[in-house]
């Protein structure tokens, strides 16, 4: 099975579109292409019960973020501020580059 393509890259502003924590905007901490997956700052935290450890020396209940599911993401625009689709052109110099479908503005720096 190959790895499936995703458009969504590492410190992006993301928009959640379906979910418990739908309407919430954070940045991408990591993404898991393998599992088609992606962990967003402030989304889908859950509480992690925890045995005394040399990471943690008290143990106790720790909150983190979860991954969720890639399609249920959507980049947001950085002209509108609202959720896009993404697409790939190339530029004059040659290089291929990420933009955004409603307003036409590119993604990669």
């Amino acid at each position: 099975m190959t790895q499936p393509k995703l458009k969504i890259k590492t410190g992006d502003q993301v928009i959640v579109i379906a979910g418990k924590d739908k309407g919430t905007k954070g940045k991408v901490i990591a993404v898991l292409p393998k599992k088609n997956r992606v962990v967003v700052e402030d989304v889908n935290v859950i509480k992690r019960h925890t045995k005394p450890s040399l990471k943690y020396p008290d143990g106790g209940i720790i909150e983190r973020e979860a991954s969720i599911a890639a399609s249920n993401v959507m980049i947001v625009d950085p002209k509108t501020g609202t959720p896009t689709r993404v697409g790939y052109k190339f530029l004059n110099d040659g290089t291929k580059v990420r933009f955004a479908k409603k307003s036409g503005e590119v993604l990669d720096k």
